[in-house]
């Protein structure tokens, strides 16, 4: 059991040791990549905020929960897991359908896809989900097919801090992790705001990186949601997942 991606160490320190061993391997076509994914992941339903979505994620089921770090075959599997900012975020959407309802969508570094999912799901017109790592895209449309939805636009370029397009709605979950990144976000979704009169909705469980920066005092809280307590267990010390509106007035 020991030595393998998950087991025994906490999501955040798994996470550490897959930076750490990880080979960075181009895959050989969608479909391989497609197969991988649905060989080593799990549909998890019920066990989140959002339990009328399903999602392939890892659990203790999975064979890389255990299997040694230096054969997983692509960059960190962030996309594998349904954080508690991007749960959040997802629930408050599907509980407001109006937020997103006819809109055009972007769901920045979307991870598994769900909060683009949830925004699809309440009636958004047009969803883009964006994130840099190709194989989140890839977990993303399959996690679009779990839940009966057209495959979404995908888009895998760096979208922080270029020319911004004429959003109605970005959403964030759990972005603000790291200090650099959080001050380009906070530059480039102020250009957004600013010139296309966008809306923002940031999900963040009150990680330091978050609660600490001047970004902070900019935003409104529209809803708090407490965690369930599977995935308390899973980010120990959360307990809770807030989603704020940005305003820079």
């Amino acid at each position: 059991m020991a030595g393998g991606l998950f087991t025994p160490l906490l999501f955040r320190d798994a996470l550490r040791v897959i930076r750490l061993f990880c080979r960075r391997l181009h895959c050989e076509s969608q479909p391989d990549t497609k197969r991988f994914i649905t060989e080593n992941t799990e549909i998890v339903q019920g066990r989140s905020l959002t339990p009328e979505i399903s999602l392939r994620l890892f659990t203790p089921k999975c064979r890389f929960w255990t299997e040694r770090p230096e054969l997983w075959p692509f960059p960190e599997p962030f996309w594998a897991i349904y954080w508690p900012g991007g749960q959040a975020l997802a629930r408050y959407l599907l509980n407001n359908p109006a937020v997103s309802k006819g809109k055009r969508v972007l769901d920045l570094g979307c991870g598994c896809g769900a909060s683009a999912i949830a925004a699809r799901l309440s009636g958004a017109e047009d969803v883009v989900a964006n994130d840099i790592d190709p194989v989140a895209v890839i977990a993303t449309q399959i996690n679009c097919e779990l839940n009966g939805l057209e495959p979404l636009s995908c888009v895998t370029e760096n979208m922080i801090c270029s020319e911004p397009d004429n959003w109605d709605l970005i959403l964030l979950g759990d972005m603000f992790y790291d200090e650099s990144l959080a001050d380009c976000l906070h530059k480039w979704l102020h250009t957004c705001i600013k010139v296309h009169g966008t809306q923002v909705l940031i999900g963040d469980p009150g990680r330091a990186q978050f609660e600490s920066h001047s970004i902070k005092k900019l935003l409104h809280k529209q809803a708090r949601f407490e965690l369930p307590d599977s995935v308390k267990e899973e980010n120990y010390g959360l307990t809770s997942s807030t989603v704020w509106s940005y305003r820079p007035d």
